[in-house]
């Protein structure tokens, strides 16, 4: 018997509350959410790192007052450090790697009273959309654990989909946050570019922030974290109010374009993710908003060889640095197949190539500038395909070309927003007839979350998620 059995009819917010009032103590919520994760993780392999001993001493310590306080969380154990805990990139490269100092986001999840107590599996280095790894083996989708969880945040995905947080911290390169939301049946948020602590993360493109069941938890969450960092590169426009604001607020008669055509012209649309679209945009119109069927111009052959430019460089740069734990290069055989084809790629880059890919990102940002003058959010799938079944997405397949052709489907949504640093999130509105869930993306224009948070609060009232689960779950 459960010490909290009604945990997961609460968000993160409701178990604060229940904490602040007496109601509930933090270290019940914190048995609550172990016993799930003992549970649960066998069957979908979400948790890599367990902290419980960590998170049990937090409390004994006395949390800070903020927004979560006594809330179990989970971080995603990809470039995420917390101090005295393994950082390990979903790499075997990086196994036995111990952080010494806290993230800059790690630092305002702890401060707004979140409880660390685990870190989620990722794919390799973040470069795969899904997560399956030598090092880890693959995460499970607790709709169907036949399918992948999407990446690279795929862990907090299972994770929060099976129930064991109410939300859990991801990051976003090209759409692996909404990814996994969409996946898994989620809310999925990527900030505008520099809204959160990011760094440099592939030229700016990486975005850091949560999966969650509630839109309000999403937009609490950013409150909490949001801001510049001393000394980072970018930085996001302030936001009039406090986003927890803009849920409920009334957004007004937006002017939304809608589309599933605007993609390469190679990826077919499922039809499943058309319908998604399609009733979204149905729903939309119903609730009082202008739709349109309309979607930006880009080229997408010149996007998808500027993303693949900046992500192999990088790659080649992180590989370049040598062992961690042992002072030798990397060898072919540390790593993925896969990572080892982008570093190699990214060494017969040059400099001009990857300026070329920077300036042709920039140009992407001006494109959805302009379209977006004409309209407040642009309605689109969050992928071109349901979740794939686990092995489909073959990391260890040396010829790169072949991953490529498999991944672009996933990410042909997705990957524009991060090139133009427009804020965009999935949304849980669509479930396939074999009951897989499918999102809907949204977005904004730059630094406009309030739109978006408002717009996601009205979809999610209209038509809830929260209590939709999936069937089978083990039982805690």
């Amino acid at each position: 018997m459960s010490v909290f059995p009604d945990y997961e009819r609460y968000d993160g917010l409701g178990l604060a509350a229940l904490i602040r009032s007496g109601d509930l103590s933090a270290e019940t919520v914190l048995e609550a959410a172990i016993e799930r994760i003992e549970a649960r993780n066998p069957a979908y392999n979400a948790v890599v790192h367990k902290l419980y001993d960590r998170a049990r001493a937090s409390l004994a310590a006395g949390l800070p007052e903020g927004p979560f306080t006594g809330v179990p969380f989970l971080l995603k154990d990809l470039y995420s450090f917390l101090e005295g805990a393994p950082c390990e990139n979903g790499s075997r490269l990086m196994k036995g790697f111990v952080t010494d100092e806290n993230s800059p986001m790690t630092e305002r999840c702890l401060a707004a009273g979140l409880v660390m107590l685990g870190k989620t599996a990722t794919s390799e280095f973040g470069l795969s959309v899904t997560t399956e790894t030598a090092a880890c083996g693959a995460t499970r989708n607790p709709w169907d654990p036949t399918r992948s969880t999407g990446g690279s945040s795929g862990g907090a995905g299972a994770a929060v989909a099976s129930g064991m947080v109410p939300m859990a911290h991801g990051s976003d390169g090209g759409g692996s946050i909404r990814i996994p939301a969409s996946e898994c049946g989620l809310f999925g948020l990527k900030v505008t570019r520099a809204r959160n602590p990011s760094g440099e993360g592939w030229a700016g493109l990486a975005t850091h922030h949560a999966i969650t069941r509630s839109v309000r938890d999403s937009a609490a969450l950013l409150d909490a974290t949001a801001g510049i960092v001393p000394g980072y590169p970018y930085a996001a426009p302030d936001p009039a109010r406090p986003f927890l604001e803009e849920v409920g607020a009334d957004p007004g008669r937006l002017r939304i374009a809608w589309s599933w055509r605007h993609h390469p012209a190679q990826v077919a649309v499922a039809p499943e993710c058309r319908a998604a679209v399609e009733a979204a945009a149905a729903l939309a119109e119903g609730l009082g908003h202008h739709l349109e069927e309309a979607a930006p111009t880009l080229d997408h052959e010149a996007l998808d060889r500027a993303i693949l430019t900046i992500v192999k460089a990088s790659m080649a740069e992180t590989l370049d640095q040598g062992h961690p734990l042992e002072q030798r290069p990397v060898r072919p055989e540390d790593v993925e197949r896969m990572t080892w084809a982008m570093a190699e790629g990214g060494r017969a880059t040059s400099a001009v190539d990857y300026i070329r890919a920077v300036e042709a990102a920039a140009q992407v940002g001006v494109a959805m500038g302009r379209f977006m003058e004409d309209y407040d959010v642009l309605l689109s799938p969050t992928l071109a395909v349901p979740p794939p079944r686990l092995g489909e997405i073959d990391t260890q397949n040396g010829e790169l070309d072949a991953v490529i052709a498999q991944i672009i489907p996933v990410v042909s949504f997705t990957r524009v927003m991060n090139m133009s640093g427009q804020p965009a999130a999935s949304l849980p509105l669509h479930w396939s007839d074999e009951g897989l869930p499918i999102g809907v993306q949204i977005s904004t224009r730059l630094g406009d979350e309030a739109t978006l948070l408002r717009l996601a609060a009205q979809l999610e009232s209209a038509k809830p998620w929260f209590d939709r689960r999936p069937a089978d779950l083990p039982e805690a």
